[in-house]
Parts: C-alpha cells; sequence; structure tokens
C-alpha cells in the first residue's frame, strides 16, 4: 500500500550560528544504500567548510530492525569539535526514513520533535517481519503515519522516493539525497551534492536523474509520483498441448455449465489448478465445485467460495511447488524489476531452504516415506548432518538444476505421502461441507473458507492446521444457530488477527459459554 502526501517545503535560516552542531539520523534496511547516502551527507557538509561524523549502528534482522545511520557536523572553526556516536531522544535535527513504517518508528523513539525535526520520509511500504508473520491480512495503516508525521514533525516532505528512483533507473539513496537537499534543511547548495555524486564514479547519470527528481519534488516545483496501482492478480497463462487440448476445452465447457455468478471464480480456480499439476487435476477441482453448485441457489455464494477455497486446499505448498516456482523465468523477471537490475550487470539470486526430516520423508513415495519415518534413527542421522539451512545459488547452473529437478517430480505428486496426507484433510473438510450444506448454505460457505487458515509449508502449515482444527471444532456448538454463520467467520477472523491464537482462545470461550 503506497501513501503519499504533498511535500512540505523546510525553510531554515541559511545555517547554524557560531559552532550549534546539526544531527541528523537516517533509518534503512539492507539494500537500500543506507551507507552511500551517509557517505554523500558528510562528503557534502566537508565539501561546504564543515567538519562532519557519520556511524551506524545495525538493527537485528532484515526488516526487524533498520540500520541507524547518524552524522554530527558543525562548522569548522579551527576547533575539534565534541561529536555523539548516536542519536538522542529529542535531540536529531533531521529525520530520513527509507520506508514508510521506518518513519512511524523514528517517532515511536522519540527522535522526532515538534518545533525542530524536519522529517523527510519515502512513502513506499516495504512489509516488516512482523505484517509478514500475521495468518491474515498484517499491514500496518499507512495513513495514520502520515497523520503521525504531520503532528510530531515540524516540517514533512514525504513522497514515494523509491518510485521516483527507479523512473530515474537509481536507487532509493539518490533520491533520498535529493529530498534532502530540496527540503532546505541544510545549509548546503544543490551544485555541492551534485558534485559529490559525479565524484562517487558509479551510476552517476542515474543518481543526478533521481536526485533532481527528488529535488523538485521536495521544493515543490513538481509534483509527486502518483501512488502505485494495486497489483493486478497474477492469472496463470496456460500453453495447452495439442494432445491436451480436447481434454481442456471439455474443462471450460464444465465451467461454462456452472452459474453465471460462479464462472469467473471457478475459472481463476480451474487454471490455477492445471498449472499447478495437470488437466486430470483440473478435473478433480471441477467435480467438487459442481457437488457444491447442485445444493446452491442464488446468488451463489456459497459456490463462489467453494470455487475459491478447493483451488487454494488442492494447491499446497510442498518442495516441488517451491522449487517449481522459484526457477520459473517469470519469477527472475519480477526480482530483477524489483532490484533495477541493468542490462550491463549480472543478478546474483541465492535461494534459502531449510526442509525437515517430516518435509523430506513425506516427499518420498507413500510407502517409502512411512518407512523412513518409522525409522528413529534415520530421523536422528537427517537431523545430526541434514537438518539445517541450505543456501542455493539459483542464478548458477548447478543451483539452478537442482532445483528444476526437484520441480520435474512434479508428475509423481500424486504418489508421494504428503499428497496422500493433505488429501485425507481435504476429503473431511468437503464432506463436512457438503453434509452442512444441506441445511445451512451460509454456514457451509463460512465452512469453506476457514481453508483460508492453512498456507505455507513447515512451522507456518503446522500452525495454520492447528488453527484450522481449533475454529472447526466449534462447528458441533454452532449449527442449528440462526447465527451460526456469523460466527464462525468471527472465530476465523480471530485466528487470522495474532499468530499466538490468544483473539481465538477469547473467540471459542464466547461460544463455549453460550453454547453450554
Amino acid at each position: 500500500m503506497n501513501m503519499q502526501v504533498q511535500p512540505v517545503i523546510a525553510r531554515r535560516s541559511p545555517g547554524p550560528a557560531g559552532e550549534k552542531i546539526i544531527t541528523l539520523a537516517a533509518l534503512a534496511v539492507g539494500g537500500q544504500g543506507g551507507g552511500v547516502l551517509t557517505n554523500w551527507i558528510t562528503d557534502v557538509a566537508e565539501a561546504n567548510g564543515y567538519r562532519a561524523q557519520s556511524t551506524s549502528v545495525a538493527g537485528v534482522a532484515q526488516r526487524t530492525g533498520a540500520t541507524i545511520y547518524y552524522v554530527e557536523m558543525c562548522r569548522d572553526t579551527g576547533r575539534m569539535p565534541v561529536f555523539s556516536l548516536s542519536p538522542a531522544i529529542g535531540d536529531v535535527d533531521i529525520l530520513i526514513a527509507s520506508e514508510l513504517m521506518e518513519g512511524g518508528r523514528a517517532i515511536m523513539r522519540g527522535f522526532v520533535t515538534p518545533g525542530r525535526t524536519t522529517m523527510i520520509a519515502s512513502t513506499h511500504r516495504i512489509p516488516a517481519v512482523s505484517e509478514k508473520v500475521v495468518p491474515g491480512d498484517g499491514r500496518a495503516n499507512g495513513a495514520e503515519v502520515i497523520a503521525a508525521m504531520g503532528i510530531a514533525a515540524d516540517h514533512v516532505v514525504a513522497f514515494d522516493m523509491e518510485t521516483v528512483a527507479k523512473q530515474a533507473g537509481s536507487v532509493i539513496s539518490s533520491s533520498l539525497l535529493g529530498a534532502l537537499a530540496g527540503s532546505g534543511a541544510l545549509p548546503f547548495p544543490r551544485e555541492s551534492y551534485e558534485e559529490v555524486i559525479r565524484k562517487s564514479g558509479r551510476g552517476v547519470e542515474a543518481s543526478l536523474r533521481a536526485f533532481g527528481a527528488a529535488y523538485d519534488i521536495a521544493r515543490g516545483d513538481k509534483p509527486a509520483p502518483d501512488a502505485a496501482a494495486p497489483a493486478a492478480p497474477v492469472v496463470p497463462v496456460l500453453n495447452v498441448p495439442q494432445h491436451l487440448r480436447a481434454k481442456w476445452a471439455e474443462l471450460e465447457a464444465r465451467v461454462a455449465a456452472l452459474p453465471a455468478e460462479v464462472q469467473e471464480m471457478a475459472a481463476l480456480g480451474l487454471k490455477k489448478v492445471v498449472d499447478y499439476q495437470d488437466v486430470d487435476y483440473g478435473a478433480d477441482y471441477l467435480k467438487m465445485v459442481e457437488q457444491v453448485a447442485v445444493l446452491d441457489a442464488a446468488p451463489f455464494a456459497m459456490s463462489v467460495n467453494a470455487a475459491k477455497y478447493c483451488a487454494r486446499s488442492l494447491c499446497y505448498d510442498d518442495l516441488l511447488r517451491v522449487a517449481d516456482l522459484k526457477t520459473r523465468a517469470s519469477r527472475f523477471a519480477r526480482v530483477k524489476g524489483e532490484v533495477v537490475v541493468k542490462d550491463d550487470q549480472v543478478l546474483m539470486v541465492t535461494e534459502y531452504f531449510h526442509p525437515r526430516f517430516e518435509e523430506f520423508t513425506t516427499t518420498m513415495p507413500t510407502g517409502l516415506g512411512r518407512w523412513l519415518q518409522r525409522r528413529k534413527g534415520l530421523e536422528a542421522l537427517y537431523a545430526r548432518h541434514f537438518d539445517k539451512g541450505r543456501r542455493i545459488r539459483t542464478d548458477s547452473l548447478g543451483g539452478f538444476l537442482m532445483l528444476w529437478v526437484v520441480s520435474s517430480l512434479r508428475p509423481m505428486r500424486r504418489k508421494l505421502l504428503r499428497h496422500e496426507a493433505e488429501m485425507a484433510h481435504v476429503d473431511a473438510w468437503f464432506a463436512t461441507v457438503l453434509y452442512v450444506a444441506k441445511t445451512d448454505r451460509a454456514l457451509a460457505a463460512e465452512v469453506l473458507a476457514n481453508y483460508r487458515l492453512i498456507k505455507g509449508y513447515s512451522d507456518t502449515h503446522t500452525r495454520g492446521l492447528s488453527k484450522f482444527a481449533r475454529v472447526m471444532g466449534a462447528l458441533d456448538m454452532l449449527r442449528g444457530r440462526p447465527d451460526a454463520a456469523d460466527w464462525m467467520r468471527r472465530l476465523r477472523t480471530a485466528a487470522l488477527d495474532d499468530v499466538k491464537g490468544e483473539k481465538l482462545d477469547g473467540a471459542l470461550a464466547t461460544v463455549r459459554s453460550f453454547a453450554a
């Protein structure tokens, strides 16, 4: 979600009097060029007759704690100043945030002071780990952070500096520097900033374009870029082989025979399932949707949910699926676009894998997988020698082929132990859906939507299964009540709201209280 406000131009006096120290803190995450930005700022200060010192304190890990770059500077009066090594609460003149939520964290930490601090922040979003781990939609509210900036800071320059940089073929450090220069928060001319960029010697022209665009936006001479439109859903493009086109046409005819309200979702689900496995798997999917549609009536909300969540249930994440997605050309193109790789540059991609013993055994044929799981000695051996994270370079031939070979096992998926376990779970859930649908279509629609709780693989998948089981466990207490569907939806929402499940505990306690 991209938020933006019109930049407010900070008007300061030409410079600090005497030996007043100017303090500047910049918060950036890995890959955003925070060190380059800090070096540029230090060089600009020294080029204008200032003494300057920069330090950095690294965060804990990517997106759980940004690196804080800190610069202090003052006029060179011939005496050696004493500079601090880190920012202090209430003592920061300029705060630069390379991403919207980093600006929010800076405010919470007391680095932004009304009547003093000029705040320069990019309004684009990079989801933090704390946002990603939430089972449902864990994104923080960007509008609230924008409002907080206007309250906490003396002056605000906030717009999507990531987009500005990408449009110029550069990285965000260049546009952050341009916004700083255009804000007027430092008493240095534009030319000195541009000269420092030229002396850096790498990507100079692109950096200058990004700098100039951000400078003009910060001064109010040109409008900020429009917020990026939400990405359109990715619809698989299926290249159906000639010998399968007759079967595919039959599936399309079955979709066309469904109620009109269901056809769009069913068509998307069919493409997803066939892309995941094969045409026969698509026929199994449509059979599930058709069974629900027979029990439904206008406006067919239950059938739409069936078209959506039956596809989700059949397309579970396993090692084969992960390997398939990581070796697709579309993924390399997306990564290349995100990191702004030019035609004369080489992209290096490192994938991280940590398959547990359970994932290893369930990727085996059913009989062999069960035999391995019964051998505790083998499990201990696996834990001692193989149960560790592995980094695979998919930009290299060896690393790519390793994952490609794993993905090529897709035709065998139905014979694997993991598939047997997944289908047993899906069959039990779907049988419950059909049973409930005979008496309460609204409740059956919510039971279908409960499959939203199950996603990912490894520990994420295990946690999802646990929450799914707990929510479905309330079905017997709710069935027969006029508000059963509403309560099932509330339970699922509570399960999606937090990782620990405390909200779900409370919601289940409420259901038990009136069910008793």
